[in-house]
């Protein structure tokens, strides 16, 4: 098996994305080609048809790679749940949680040993592996732990290619003291330099490549320029910059940047509508009057849900409500419309129990087991009878309380045939539910929104509508054109 390690100058260089690129670029050529990340931290997360869970990216990276996701792409996950602690998933299942100081102790050998397993498994599969690492591969105090980045471009003898952004400013210094941090071994790996997001005349940055070329002995396999192409992020510092000048659109949603905001990829299939706008609102911001409010995903559900508290969002979401809004919880999202989260064993934290929003008449209780399933059900709301993919990540059981005159009177209504995965209310302006992907369903979310629509006397949506994966695919096509207009990737691939 062949093997192609990205690492970048600094986060957000471009990892991720040119991975992607390079495995849709081997797989249209016909080759069996795989994604590997040993060990990702990340709040975006997926579930494999075995119900294993990986980072959400690596998943998209599969579907780069036209293969099925799995767990052996990512054989380490890191969950961060606040006061510097990690819920680490191991081969797909959670098997504890660890401060960063305790995990070098604690899980790197058998972290070692499961990446060495994953690479041994693949091997044997395919004919090429694209390795991406994390961060920056030289940071000199984490080096000596570090399971994603050298550690395994010099256990596969893997060419390795350093990414660096340029949009960020000081890219020449970045890739010298990158190159300069790096002991003469992990040098000696690095076989091209590739400048990313690149903005204004080719011309100037010549000079520049010729001496870089000249001083590091390194080629420039070219350079990416800034690209507007939709493309998933991998955490939540890519939200501040998701906020685009707002234009005059139909629909105006809002979502909650909650502090340990997760899954957050649920909203990627809105930005392919061209009739809404979607923007990302801190805590200490006023929710204004978007036709609807989502409040997404949480690693740490009482946690963040006591921050709303602390902010007055609570108070801000309740008025909002009250005054006519349209509500949407998904997942931690959905179990904060509640009244109680109770916490009795303290999986999440200090807290044993928290007031919840009190919109739902419900209660939720964290429980040590975590849920991870792919789903397919039929959905009862905005319209009956349709088929409904997506996957159940969270840990917690959510009960309606038996004696209210809400659910007595049917006030309530099952948004799917399967009970446990959300409800609405009777007037449509309370959405709960625990699927993630749920926008990913062309046809239900154009229903949905078509639901909104209603509500302010807009004429209806064509339902007739691929599903996301259709955008994501050509998503992936489009990304690795650029890469294959703009960077030589021939020396590598030989």
């Amino acid at each position: 098996m062949k093997t192609i390690m990205i690492v970048g100058t600094t986060s957000h260089a471009g990892k991720s994305f040119l991975t992607a690129a390079i495995c849709r670029i081997l797989a249209r050529q016909g080759c069996k080609v795989t994604p590997f990340k040993g060990q990702n931290m990340a709040l975006n997360a997926y579930v494999t048809k075995d119900e294993k869970e990986i980072g959400y990216a690596q998943a998209v990276q599969a579907w780069a790679a036209k293969i099925e996701p799995r767990v052996e792409i990512n054989p380490i996950l890191l969950k961060p749940q606040g006061n510097m602690t990690s819920q680490v998933i191991l081969n797909g299942e959670v098997i504890g949680t660890t401060s960063a100081g305790d995990y070098y102790q604690n899980y790197f050998k058998i972290g070692w040993k499961a990446i060495k397993t994953s690479l041994e498994i693949l091997k044997s599969e395919f004919d090429f592996c694209i390795c991406e690492g994390a961060g920056n591969p030289a940071e000199i105090n984490l080096k000596y732990r570090d399971l994603t980045n050298m550690r395994v471009a010099k256990y596969l003898h893997a060419r390795t290619i350093l990414i660096v952004d340029i949009d960020r400013g000081g890219a020449f210094a970045h890739i010298i003291g990158t190159l300069q941090l790096l002991d003469k071994a992990e040098r000696s790996l690095i076989k091209g330099i590739i400048i990313n997001k690149f903005r204004g005349q080719r011309l100037l940055l010549n000079s520049g490549i010729k001496w870089l070329e000249s001083y590091t002995k390194i080629p420039v396999l070219g350079v990416i320029p800034l690209t507007d192409i939709v493309f998933s992020a991998e955490d939540s510092l890519d939200l501040l910059n998701r906020n685009l000048e707002k234009s005059s659109k139909d629909i105006n949603i809002t979502v909650v940047r909650l502090p340990h905001i997760a899954n957050f990829t649920d909203f990627e299939p809105l930005k392919y509508e061209n009739t809404i706008n979607v923007e990302y609102i801190n805590l200490n911001q006023d929710i204004g009057n978007p036709d609807v409010l989502i409040i997404p995903g949480s690693k740490t559900t009482i946690n963040d849900l006591i921050a709303l508290h602390k902010s007055g969002m609570t108070i801000r979401i309740k008025e909002y409500f009250k005054e006519g809004g349209v509500i949407l919880g998904i997942c931690g999202g959905f179990q904060m419309l509640g009244e109680t989260i109770v916490d009795s064993d303290k999986i999440e934290g200090e807290h044993e129990i928290c007031l919840g929003l009190n919109l739902l008449p419900m209660e939720t209780k964290i429980t040590s087991k975590k849920t991870t399933l792919r789903r397919e059900v039929i959905s009862n709301y905005p319209h009956e009878g349709h088929n409904v993919k997506g996957y159940e990540i969270h840990q917690g059981v959510t009960n309606f309380l038996k004696d209210s005159d809400i659910v007595k009177n049917k006030q309530l209504h099952y948004l799917f045939d399967d009970p446990t995965l959300g409800v609405v209310n009777k007037n449509l302006s309370m959405w709960g539910c625990y699927l993630h992907g749920i926008f990913e369903n062309g046809m239900w979310r154009r229903m949905w929104l078509n639901s909104l629509r209603r509500r302010k006397k807009l004429p209806p949506l064509s339902i007739k509508v691929e599903d996301y994966v259709k955008q994501r695919e050509k998503a992936l096509d489009d990304i690795a054109d650029l890469v294959e207009s703009f960077i030589d990737l021939a020396p590598l691939l030989k």
